[in-house]
């Protein structure tokens, strides 16, 4: 069973270190109640801290250094006091693109193929008169996917990567990942303070 090395309030804290801006913060929040949902839907229930956590501190080092993206994370996370499995599992949401470390556990392969697409879908929430997920349908979604020119730095090439990776559809990683932001997204907001 992989357990955190470090408490949430510590992650947290190392987090806050290196990230001011509030979207990064959102979506920091966002991952991690993802990551948590899909631990306890997925059968790692008892993993679902170390799941959280890893979704949690994955952009640590983006928004001081976004050109050495994975790159800043591990030295980063070892001054925190993070384990090594924990720093593998957060770069390998990189692979192919800033990170040579390949998402090996179902937990690396769901951060790899939803965190882009997290972002992708909150895009498409804010486009809605209700600025929420909780009554988007897939749909919806999909029709924001297919249009390169909405959210155009959500790599979609990622997010089918990371559906192929996880022997879903595409369909299936965007209705299961809409679904974890619909049953989150009030927590989420509650910890922005919105």
């Amino acid at each position: 069973m992989r357990t955190p090395t470090i408490t949430r309030d510590e992650a947290l804290e190392l987090l806050t270190r290196y990230n001011k801006e509030p979207f990064h913060i959102r979506h920091a929040y966002t991952v991690e109640a993802v990551m948590r949902y899909f631990a306890e839907t997925r059968g790692y229930a008892d993993e679902a801290d170390y799941w959280a956590m890893v979704g949690l501190l994955h952009d640590i080092d983006f928004e001081l250094y976004p050109e050495q993206h994975c790159q800043k994370a591990p030295d980063l996370l070892r001054e925190g006091g993070v384990g090594e499995d924990m720093i593998y599992s957060v770069c390998s949401h990189g692979y192919g693109i800033c990170s040579d470390q390949e998402p090996v556990h179902e937990m690396e392969k769901i951060l790899f193929a939803s965190d882009e697409l997290t972002g992708l879908i909150w895009a498409a929430a804010k486009m809605r008169p209700s600025k929420s997920t909780c009554d988007m349908e897939l749909p919806s979604l999909k029709k924001k996917y297919k249009d390169k020119k909405f959210a155009a730095g959500c790599s979609r090439d990622v997010i089918a990567s990371g559906a192929e990776r996880l022997g879903w559809t595409l369909d299936e990683l965007l209705d299961r990942t809409l679904e974890a932001m619909r049953e989150t997204e009030a927590a989420v907001n509650e910890r922005c303070g919105d």
